[in-house]
């Protein structure tokens, strides 16, 4: 039975899923700020430190998805939220 243990159930997963959705949500939260006002330099920081999380050693060791990917998908979808966001507020002037 121990073999067959869910790694959802793990408290060493779970701990790095959360590490990681941590840094996911600060780094939309930055990207959107960086949208806004592209010359903040906390933001723009703090989204320069999250990079550096996502390519670093230590977040390979918590997980197999690659941090290239993360960011470009993560950066993509803070700018389809923001162009749809856009043409919802037009279509709402109508």
């Amino acid at each position: 039975m121990a073999g067959n243990k869910n790694l959802a159930e793990d408290p060493y997963e779970r701990l790095a899923n959360a590490i990681i959705l941590q840094a996911v949500n600060d780094y939309r939260v930055a990207l959107k700020k960086i949208k806004a006002h592209p010359r903040n330099k906390d933001a723009i920081n703090e989204a320069l430190e999250i990079e550096r999380f996502f390519r670093s050693g230590w977040y390979s060791q918590l997980t197999s998805v690659d941090g290239e990917y993360l960011i470009r998908r993560l950066q993509e979808e803070v700018r389809q939220s923001e162009s749809i966001r856009g043409k919802k507020n037009k279509s709402d002037r109508r």
